[in-house]
């Protein structure tokens, strides 16, 4: 399983969230590019729908591929008063066959985006990730290099981290903690529960471009 929480940011203060992030994590950022398919099952696989979602790296010398599923999040009256939504996740390694595979299945593709952006790896509390995305739509199939903008001058960050079920609430505290960092330039939330841009971005960013730097946690 997982722990998340999610928000955006406007594309003008990426940067400045970029320089917050570098001096929090004291880790070099990691590029990604990643061409994201969506499958449903058909009805030849049971009458309640399934969805994996297969992620090519683009960013690699050789393109690797990765096939996840994400379950749905914990519920209760315990779940609904924390911030972090604690989710089963699966995820694998494929081989570049995946996609046929799937098909052969009977696994349909519902739609595609490019992924493009950031992210940084480090361990405070839990082993977090937080990434920074451009999320792309695709007009026609497989068409990754003519991808445009879902939501132009708006990014998504996103952080996560591994749990299981006899640690998840130390991992939802290191989440939690983490992400009152950001809070001046974002609101981070459960995936799904986006409350917008927050009015101090401009303000924090300013702040943060003319100190280019950051304290470490």
């Amino acid at each position: 399983m997982e722990c998340a929480v999610e928000g955006i940011i406007e594309t003008q203060y990426v940067e400045a969230v970029e320089i917050l992030l570098q001096g929090l994590c004291g880790v070099p950022k990691e590029r990604f590019r990643i061409h994201e398919l969506c499958l449903k099952s058909g009805p030849n696989l049971g009458s309640v729908s399934s969805e994996v979602r297969l992620l090519c790296d683009l960013e690699q010398p050789v393109p690797t591929w990765t096939v996840r599923h994400v379950g749905g999040a914990m519920r209760g009256a315990g779940a609904e008063q924390i911030s972090v939504a604690v989710r089963t996740m699966i995820e694998s390694k494929a081989s570049k066959n995946v996609l046929r595979f799937f098909y052969a299945l009977g696994y349909k593709l519902d739609h595609e985006l490019l992924k493009v952006g950031f992210s940084f790896h480090f361990q405070k509390g839990a082993h977090l990730k937080v990434s920074v995305t451009s999320v792309k739509k695709m007009p026609k199939l497989h068409a990754v290099d003519e991808a445009i903008p879902v939501t132009p001058g708006i990014q998504l960050v996103e952080v996560t981290a591994p749990a299981a079920a006899d640690n998840y609430n130390e991992v939802v505290a290191a989440v939690s903690s983490f992400s009152e960092y950001l809070a001046p330039l974002l609101h981070l939330s459960k995936p799904g529960v986006s409350v917008g841009v927050v009015p101090t971005a401009a303000a924090a960013a300013a702040s943060l471009m003319s100190d280019r730097g950051g304290k470490t946690l």
